[in-house]
């Protein structure tokens, strides 16, 4: 099969699942704004960006190297070598994420009232912290699959761990309900825990049913493939850490400044959990699809460039990169039109809409940009990548930390738009220069 034809492939399972999973998901939402309210959605939102961090650290960059050194593996016909990469890599990721853990239990009371600003934190940190061993094992076997260019695992594992999420949220909250307690937004976190927990299991399960992985390590290469991981993966943690970081920043500081614009806590914190748990959900929506494209998108640029088919590439990336800017259009227009309806019906909140109408005009470069990460990372420039989104990271802390004393959340909002332009020109033309020295 083509390079083309398991593109299309890969990105319509990854997308048939992503759509699934985001359906799914976009109703939790509503259902959690309901059931708890946006000053809780907009706590339950503050820890995510401890969250991120943690999972940059221990998987995002190992992820990335196990799926773009088994495709270039596979593509070089030396399939025993990728069972010691994912070996490898099964080991280091659940080593940081132990760590990672033991670390979060004992400072989870000085990162909620330090970092995030809110006391109420704690006990969040504290239950989701617990998905990360989980998250590591899942995103490893995850990778090893992608770069075998073999998405029905890891699209079922998604499924998988979005309903399990769901469901154990709903029985633990029909539980509590029914034993005359009020449910907290506690349950959302275990939530998170349980479904990574399932998601875990099924894909070690699927993986000991592949007849053709190696059972034992070859020693002989042991030590080269080791080097070579961890020649990807530190740096591409390191970049991702550091942007995740940035995020993180950026995430905690909105609330904080939304005071300085003369919010009082409770205000700031549910217009925050409006923006995050709400408005930027349903602009993210589509981007299920363009996310599956960028995911099956690194691997088969690596696998193609390392043939050195220089047609190849600029064919599939064509494809690839304009189909996503004209669903960015396309969604931009539906947004505009029905931004507000959307909020009301759905969030019974006219902030909500008015949020999703002013974020539509991100959507062209928002979708675009996901495509354009991952063709510059399946050359292997992942210091390009690192450059352009630390970028446009700073564009939006700095609207953070100058705009939105003045101006409200209005400003971020102008922020993000700005910062989203910046980082497609910068990606696009990085990845036309390394097109052209093909």
């Amino acid at each position: 099969m083509s390079s083309k034809h398991k593109l299309f492939e890969g990105a319509m399972i990854l997308t048939a699942a992503g759509f699934v999973s985001r359906i799914m998901g976009f109703f939790f939402r509503i259902f959690l704004s309901h059931a708890f309210g946006e000053e809780n959605m907009g706590l339950y939102q503050l820890v995510f960006p401890v969250y991120a961090l943690c999972l940059a650290l221990s998987t995002s960059g190992i992820q990335t190297a196990v799926s773009r050194m088994t495709a270039e593996k596979t593509a070089l016909n030396r399939k025993t070598e990728t069972g010691d990469i994912l070996g490898i890599a099964l080991g280091l990721t659940l080593l940081i994420s132990i760590v990672e853990i033991l670390f979060v239990q004992n400072n989870a009371a000085f990162i909620a009232i330090s970092f995030l600003g809110d006391e109420r934190c704690t006990d969040l940190l504290m239950i989701i912290s617990y998905a990360l061993p989980c998250a590591a094992i899942h995103s490893c076997i995850c990778g090893y699959y992608l770069g075998l260019q073999k998405t029905g695992m890891p699209a079922v594992s998604q499924l998988i761990e979005q309903a399990v999420r769901i469901l154990s949220v709903l029985l633990l909250f029909a539980i509590t309900q029914k034993s005359g307690r009020t449910p907290s937004i506690h349950l959302a976190a275990a939530g998170i825990a349980a479904g990574e927990f399932v998601s875990a299991l099924f894909a070690a399960h699927s993986l000991s049913r592949r007849s053709r992985l190696p059972q034992t390590f070859s020693v002989k290469n042991l030590g080269k493939n080791l080097r070579e991981l961890l020649g990807l993966s530190v740096p591409l943690t390191a970049n991702r850490t550091i942007v995740t970081l940035l995020q993180s920043i950026e995430a905690a500081s909105i609330p904080i400044c939304l005071k300085l614009y003369g919010l009082g806590t409770s205000e700031a914190l549910s217009l925050y959990g409006v923006l995050t748990g709400m408005a930027l959900p349903c602009i993210q929506f589509p981007s299920a699809i363009t996310n599956s494209v960028g995911t099956v998108l690194m691997p088969a640029v690596s696998a193609t460039s390392t043939t050195g088919n220089r047609t190849a590439i600029i064919r599939l990336l064509k494809k690839a990169v304009g189909s996503c800017f004209i669903l960015g259009l396309s969604c931009c227009l539906f947004f505009l039109i029905f931004g507000r309806f959307i909020g009301t019906l759905l969030f019974h909140s006219d902030t909500a809409g008015r949020f999703i109408i002013t974020l539509a005009w991100i959507c062209p470069f928002l979708y675009t940009n996901t495509s354009l990460f991952s063709a510059i990372n399946g050359y292997g420039k992942t210091g390009f990548t690192f450059l352009i989104n630390t970028c446009g990271l700073l564009i939006r802390i700095g609207s953070v930390f100058f705009i939105i004393p003045y101006f409200g959340i209005q400003g971020y909002l102008w922020g993000l738009l700005v910062s989203q332009l910046a980082v497609s020109v910068l990606a696009f033309t990085v990845l036309l220069t390394q097109t052209s020295k093909e």
